[in-house]
């Protein structure tokens, strides 16, 4: 066993994980998995760069997690920043910040690595079993973007496009500085113009309809399949290879469209910093599945963070 740390910063979280890792074996033992609302991407797709306040935000939760890999002794550590630092301008002053309270230096991947990692992490436990037929289409709903990769046992073909929760949040649902609530017909028509416009892009690289298997990564999908089966709270275990069909997946996303802030705050297993944003990930996670005609969507809680962590074991 390797003992190895992973940061994964997008858009919207930043997500830390610390496992043992067993290449040899395929077993990736969790010793601590967290996630901490930051918003990095505020405001980015407007003005094209990090807010001071964002960068406040996400330096702390870097402190927070300096303190939690020393404690469990990690060998190694690799950081990964995604679509927000990525797009914008002052990208170096993050990594800056990130360099001086860990010690290394973030690595800004491309869309196809992101999608890479994405897949190996979504799919390394699928690929022990037969009960679910290849090529699988592994979607991961970022803040930012969203990353489709169809592959069997390694990755066939990937795209990142920038359709995230936050960037169709802040392009359509905001007015004035604020989050309509709920949105009107005309904000959801434009959003899904957008998205369809994003997966007609995709399907240019990526061949989404050959795909037999659809599996939804990230915050968005988590978070519509703990609404689907009415959990009391957030719960790993339960949402971990779920399946939310189609029909529930149109309920709640419509639910969610026509919904108060007050209302979707009130759902219990929902992290306060979701409640503007869902509504738009539930949105690219239905337009996804009637494009490929999915009658379900099997959820992992297993991601791009577990394919940072393979890549550093």
């Amino acid at each position: 066993m390797t003992r190895v740390a992973a940061v994964d910063c997008g858009t919207n979280s930043i997500r830390l994980l610390v496992a043992d890792a067993d290449p040899a074996t395929g077993e990736l033992v969790d010793l601590d998995r967290r996630m901490t609302i930051v918003r990095l991407g505020q405001g980015v797709d407007r003005t094209g760069r990090l807010a001071p306040e964002a960068l406040q935000r996400t330096f702390a939760a870097c402190r927070e997690y300096a303190g939690i890999i020393k404690e469990h002794g990690a060998e190694r550590l690799r950081f990964v920043a995604t679509s927000a630092s990525r797009d914008a301008e002052n990208r170096d002053e993050f990594v800056r910040g990130v360099l001086d309270i860990l010690g290394v230096e973030p690595e800004v991947i491309s869309g196809d690595q992101e999608a890479e990692f994405s897949f190996t992490g979504a799919t390394k436990e699928l690929a022990g079993g037969d009960h679910l037929p290849k090529p699988y289409l592994v979607v991961d709903i970022g803040g930012g973007s969203t990353e489709f990769v169809v592959g069997d046992d390694q990755v066939r073909a990937a795209r990142s496009v920038d359709i995230g929760c936050v960037r169709m949040t802040e392009r359509h649902l905001v007015r004035d500085g604020v989050v309509s609530d709920p949105p009107s017909k005309e904000q959801i028509a434009a959003m899904r113009a957008d998205i369809e416009a994003a997966l007609d892009l995709a399907e240019e690289t990526v061949p989404l309809r050959e795909a037999r298997t659809l599996v939804g990564l990230a915050g968005s999908v988590t978070t519509v399949s703990a609404i689907a089966q009415e959990l009391p709270e957030y719960d790993s275990a339960a949402i971990h290879h779920s399946r939310v069909s189609y029909d529930r997946v149109r309920e709640i996303t419509e639910w969610l469209l026509r919904s108060t802030h007050a209302e979707r705050a009130a759902v219990p297993s929902m992290h306060p910093g979701r409640v503007d944003v869902i509504a738009a990930g539930a949105l690219v996670l239905l337009s996804i599945m009637e494009r490929i005609g999915a009658e379900e969507v099997v959820v992992s809680e297993h991601d791009i963070l577990d394919g940072i962590a393979w890549s550093v074991a």
